[in-house]
């Protein structure tokens, strides 16, 4: 067998995976059935939020966690050494509403730069037995977002992963890419929880009880890793039987997403670096996503190229589009988020390119502290 016929069957075997997951993994999340749920207001809800010099977002988006529509919650503000104004603002807001209890934590040589000792320390201090995070810069798209994230907080499950958005930015190639970031991490994690092996949660909207968190012996595991307070600790504590998640519309958060190119660059290298402190399993399931990710677009311009077969590519690569297409869609509609679909192929290449370069970077350096 020459050369190229060992590229043209690496490249079938490839489509092949790459249509089973699609169908068999993420067909998990796109076509399975949302539980309706009457949202619940039968437990008090302790609302935390850690911000580093969030000063100015927790002006805007405060206000619409305050307003929630639950009878009985908290809002934990910790403020994680902050040099701006963010205590004065937490202060401010705490005059005029009693359920506001504040966390000033100091710089700590032994934990500076980690998210999760201060997380830790806000944990600590709430007064409820059920918790439910967000970030400074994250607005609830209803009201009703306690209700609806909490309706599964229960003795039979522990912990409930949620769905994070970043807004819209008009002719915005970038917030497009990020966007469309967010929406296939989504799919992954939503599609592996719903199959009975969740990896990772977004801190931009989670929710756990205390027992689960002490239970897992909170963050201790990797408290010395700086990223992760999110999908590390969802990593190690969540099962098939104390995970749910909540895609409710009502449910989603919405972000600010970064505006530049080095700004995002520097989150998601945080982000990626993380990867490899997974369980086995998930890392060779994500392996494989993005290794056949990149050998499907590679091989298809190689082959088409010295055209190869080409009749038979080009039918494959129509296949696996139509796959993708078709998972990708009914998940994005669930999501909000159909209006990126129209760009896919050009969004997935730039993305996995883009990994691909992140991933050389933290091989050489590595990336910096929360903030």
């Amino acid at each position: 067998m020459g050369y190229l016929d060992f590229v043209f069957y690496t490249f079938i075997g490839v489509v092949l995976i790459q249509v089973i997951y699609y169908i068999f993994l993420f067909g998990k999340f796109a076509f399975s059935k949302e539980t309706k749920q009457t949202p619940t207001d039968k437990y008090p809800i302790s609302v935390i939020i850690c911000a580093k010099n969030e000063a100015e977002n927790l002006k805007t988006f405060l206000p619409s966690i305050i307003s929630q529509a639950y009878p009985n919650f908290e809002i934990v503000l910790i403020n994680d050494a902050s040099y701006d104004d963010t205590l004065d603002v937490m202060e401010r807001f705490s005059e005029n509403h009693s359920n506001i209890k504040i966390v000033d934590v100091k710089s700590n040589e032994a934990f500076w730069g980690n998210k999760k000792y201060a997380l830790t320390l806000g944990i600590k201090a709430a007064s409820y037995d059920h918790f439910l995070f967000t970030d400074a810069d994250c607005e609830p798209v209803s009201r009703s977002w306690i209700s609806t994230m909490c309706t599964n907080l229960n003795q039979e499950k522990s912990i409930v992963l949620g769905y994070g958005s970043y807004s819209k930015i008009k002719n915005s190639f970038l917030n497009k890419l990020i966007r469309f970031e967010t929406l296939v991490t989504a799919i992954q994690y939503l599609s592996f929880a719903k199959l009975g092996i969740p990896y990772m949660g977004v801190g931009r909207n989670l929710a756990y009880t205390k027992k689960q968190f002490f239970d897992a012996k909170g963050f201790i595991s990797h408290m010395k890793i700086k990223s992760g307070d999110d999908d590390l600790f969802i990593n190690e504590a969540a099962t098939k039987k104390n995970t749910t998640i909540c895609i409710s519309k009502n449910s989603f958060t919405t972000s600010i997403p970064k505006k530049t190119f080095a700004t995002w660059t520097k989150q998601k290298r945080r982000h990626i670096s993380t990867a490899k402190h997974y369980k086995p399993l998930h890392k060779i399931l994500l392996s494989i996503t993005y290794a056949c990710n990149i050998l499907f677009w590679g091989l298809t311009i190689v082959l088409l190229s010295l055209n190869v077969n080409w009749e038979i590519v080009i039918a494959l690569v129509v296949l696996r589009l139509l796959v993708q297409y078709t998972i990708y869609g009914v998940s994005a509609k669930k999501l909000n988020e159909s209006n990126l679909l129209i760009l896919l192929p050009f969004l997935e290449i730039f993305l996995i390119t883009f990994q691909f370069i992140i991933f050389i970077n933290n091989l050489i350096t590595k990336p910096n502290h929360w903030k």
